[in-house]
């Protein structure tokens, strides 16, 4: 008896810990069913914002990095070899064209021009006693050709002394400002020696690059923007040349502009950001930049179709500081998902918010 009475309150045991200590979280006590899972949050969907696609008309505008240039600059050399007499410079002057930089000792090219002049001077006399003496057949035409041909010879020693002596004298080549010196006077200077530098500065020139599909957006004429870092003020310039190749390594076309400088604000070397007008698209597809997935075979986006989220890939075209332009890929009226995009996945099911 007392065995039956164990047996029986083991049982019970058994049917409370099944039912309250071992059951599932989504049984119902009592009743053995279980729960289907329907009020689960996300049963009814991802929650994301949308934003309808429509054309709006924005401005075409491109930006890029440059780069100022002096309008003029030469690293002015020695021509011939010798001892630099004068150096009339002060760095960071400003010179004038023609003005004289340095000059290179020329005592022996003057000495050798002072003997071409001695030389010219007797053979002009013997040529003119020659000349008197061949009118009555004193002499015959081959003693005063002679004659005349020395004549000559010195006359062109002379122009080759003297194309020496101007390379003696060292001279502005434009108006420009000084920069620093590499040499110093009474040094011994050899052909190729630099001496100093002169940069014309006013106006300056601006070269930066764009990409090659705007090659017929760059006009000879058409002004651009451009701004220095740390500076909020906005300056213009115009486009002077353009490259008649585009890169084949970068894919891209180089363009240079010309700035007035009377200040001396942009120095040579300095880095601008440029910003170029382009011809406005009146029908362009804009797009919040967080819509955009950059994948490994381009850029998608989500789309909403039936209560679903549709995959799309895009082209992408000018961007601004919160929307992209797409180019192909979507359509005016297409439900674009902006908002939960990392728990979207394709056909899954979304809720508009």
């Amino acid at each position: 008896m007392r065995t039956i009475m164990l047996v029986g309150v083991v049982i019970v045991a058994l049917v409370l810990g099944k039912l309250f200590i071992f059951s599932k979280p989504g049984d119902k006590v009592g009743d053995g069913k279980k729960d289907t899972g329907a009020s689960k949050s996300g049963a009814g969907g991802v929650p994301v914002n949308v934003y309808v696609v429509r054309r709006e008309s924005i401005e075409n505008q491109i930006f890029a990095a440059g780069t100022v240039l002096p309008n003029e600059e030469v690293n002015l050399m020695s021509e011939i070899s010798g001892r630099l007499v004068k150096l009339d410079i002060r760095e960071g002057a400003s010179v004038r064209k023609g003005q004289l930089i340095a000059k290179i000792n020329d005592r022996e090219l003057r000495a050798q021009l002072q003997k071409v002049a001695y030389n010219q001077d007797l053979s002009q006399k013997i040529e003119a006693r020659q000349k008197k003496l061949l009118n009555v057949e004193a002499i015959n035409l081959e003693e005063y050709d002679v004659t005349s041909n020395n004549i000559r010879l010195l006359d062109a020693e002379k122009e080759v002394i003297e194309a020496q002596l101007e390379k003696t004298e060292i001279r502005a080549p434009f108006d420009g400002r000084i920069g620093l010196k590499y040499i110093s006077e009474g040094a011994y200077m050899a052909p190729g020696t630099p001496i100093v530098t002169i940069v014309q500065s006013n106006p300056v020139k601006i070269d930066f690059t764009v990409p090659e599909k705007y090659t017929p957006n760059m006009r000879i004429g058409n002004v651009v923007k451009f701004s220095l870092d740390g500076d909020p003020s906005t300056y213009h310039a115009r486009i002077l040349a353009v490259d008649p190749k585009v890169d084949e390594n970068l894919r891209t076309l180089k363009v240079r502009a010309i700035a007035q400088n009377p200040y001396s604000r942009f120095v040579p070397g300095m880095f601008v950001k440029v910003l170029a007008d382009l011809d406005a698209d009146k029908a362009a597809m804009m797009i919040p930049t967080e819509a955009i997935v950059p994948v490994l075979k381009g850029k998608k986006v989500f789309v909403v179709k039936n209560g679903k989220a549709q995959e799309k890939m895009v082209t992408t075209g000018l961007r601004t500081d919160k929307k992209i332009q797409v180019i192909d890929g979507l359509q005016p009226g297409d439900s674009l998902i902006t908002s939960g995009i990392i728990a979207v996945k394709p056909n899954s099911a979304v809720k508009v918010n």
